[in-house]
């Protein structure tokens, strides 16, 4: 692979808020990127991509023969629960139309734009399991796919059905341990069912060792972990995700397809991507803290690839690429103003909010301290669990504070102001894929707060000081 394109190729993942990029090719890794503050010791929330771990765990359960089949309904596996509108269409639902995104529940996931409405309702919900399968029917299984993390967390709680463990457990002992990967974290939900759509958190090289088995049609050093068929059947996807923003998208077993670019991947909100090029032995691996382009990315991997050996030596081109991958590693200061006599002022201060979109019930600032932190409180909506109190070191000087590390990752935070009553925030949620940015300005008592929500919609909210 040219090294002068690999990296123009780490160049562009720096205008998409990548956190880190690695490339293996027939076996060896070519790329080994991690854009600062992120680094490579830290595990990352894959999100979604936690959909084709799953999908391969139930390929597994039905290789020891305890599924008996694909087409097996769904209700049969969770027939002690009470389900709500059940109809012909519902007990229709097989384990397939799971994979392939087409059971035909009513869900709302803003696939196409929009609010995630029915991800709310379920994270607010007591029972996840109960919420999903109480939905009614819009559509005859198998008749249109929609995007439905409802659909994974069911295959996750089938899989617990049928072997007796949680996926996690199951994963630990029969996928990750075989590829070498330490075990994981893995949120769960109220009944501590590991989530079937997402929260799992692997490291870049995890990643790459799930795409590297998908590559070799499941096999890995010699035993073959997924069947054959199951990976070409990912290979060959054949339902349309009707996606208005990629018409040419297809699906398969909890898998994104690109047919044209013979290209299939796991996919995670925010690029968080394994991707595997068969005809080129490729397997690349992106984390990111914003969308990206899938068909461009697959185009600059594959036109980066200029031989099936090795290249002549190009010291030049093996130095810009040193260069470039030793740059994005390093966190660059930005500008800051001088220091207004308001943050005195403000300092120790807990100013609260009322409910607002971005969840953020209070917040006190430390900034006149010998080691600046802030405190802040959040309102999850979970049962249980409702409130979260975080805090942690912000920088002042342009560059990132970290807080400790926790299973959700860890927080670097940096502040600036923007004139004598305003003051911007920065968080990035390393190994999260997330990354908020903050205005406050400050009247008397009062605070405004605004900024965007996970969605990108900007939000104005008023706060006050209290106790």
């Amino acid at each position: 692979m040219d090294s002068a394109a690999l990296a123009k190729i780490i160049a562009f993942g720096r205008t998409k808020s990548f956190d880190s990029f690695l490339i293996v090719r027939h076996g060896r890794i070519v790329l080994d990127a991690y854009y600062a503050p992120y680094s490579a010791d830290v595990p990352h929330v894959i999100n979604s991509a936690t959909k084709a771990v799953v999908s391969g765990l139930i390929a597994m359960v039905h290789k020891d023969g305890l599924l008996d089949g694909f087409d097996h309904p769904v209700l049969d596996f969770l027939a002690a629960r009470d389900v709500a509108n059940i109809d012909e269409r519902k007990k229709a639902m097989t384990v397939q139309n799971l994979l392939d995104m087409t059971s035909g529940l009513d869900w709302d996931e803003g696939f196409q734009g929009g609010k995630e409405q029915s991800l709310v309702e379920l994270g607010r919900s007591a029972d996840w399991i109960k919420f999903i399968l109480d939905r009614s029917m819009a559509h005859a299984p198998g008749e249109v796919f929609y995007y439905d993390s409802g659909n994974s967390h069911l295959l996750s709680a089938i899989i617990l059905k049928l072997t007796g463990t949680r996926a996690e457990d199951f994963a630990n002992a029969r996928l990750f341990g075989p590829l070498g990967i330490a075990p994981p974290f893995w949120r769960r939900d109220a009944q501590g069912i590991s989530i079937g759509g997402w929260g799992l958190s692997l490291l870049p090289h995890d990643m790459a060792k799930i795409g590297y088995l998908y590559l070799h049609h499941g096999e890995w050093i010699g035993k073959q972990l997924l069947p054959t068929d199951w990976v070409d059947a990912v290979d060959h996807a054949t339902v349309s995700m009707n996606a208005l923003f990629d018409p040419g998208l297809r699906y398969s077993n909890q898998f994104w397809v690109l047919p044209d670019r013979h290209a299939y991947m796991a996919v995670g909100y925010h690029c968080q991507v394994i991707m595997i090029l068969p005809d080129l032995d490729v397997v690349a691996t992106m984390t990111a803290r914003d969308f990206c382009p899938f068909r461009r990315l697959a185009d600059e991997i594959a036109a980066a690839v200029k031989s099936a050996s090795s290249l002549p030596p190009n010291p030049e081109a093996a130095k810009l690429l040193a260069d470039e991958v030793a740059d994005v590693s390093t966190e660059k200061a930005t500008d800051v103003g001088p220091t207004p006599d308001l943050a005195t002022a403000i300092s120790g201060k807990t100013y609260r909010f009322p409910d607002n979109p971005i969840n953020i019930k209070a917040l006190a600032l430390f900034l006149t301290e010998s080691q600046p932190r802030y405190e802040v409180e959040i309102d999850t909506h979970q049962p249980g669990n409702a409130l979260v109190k975080l805090g942690g070191p912000i920088g002042l000087d342009g560059l990132y504070r970290k807080s400790k590390p926790t299973a959700f990752g860890l927080r670097a935070v940096k502040g600036a102001w923007q004139d004598g009553e305003t003051f911007a925030i920065d968080v990035q949620y390393v190994g999260l894929g997330e990354q908020a940015k903050f205005v406050l300005s400050f009247g008397g008592d009062k605070v405004t707060l605004r900024g965007k929500a996970r969605d990108g919609h900007e939000v104005v909210a008023e706060g006050a000081a209290g106790p």
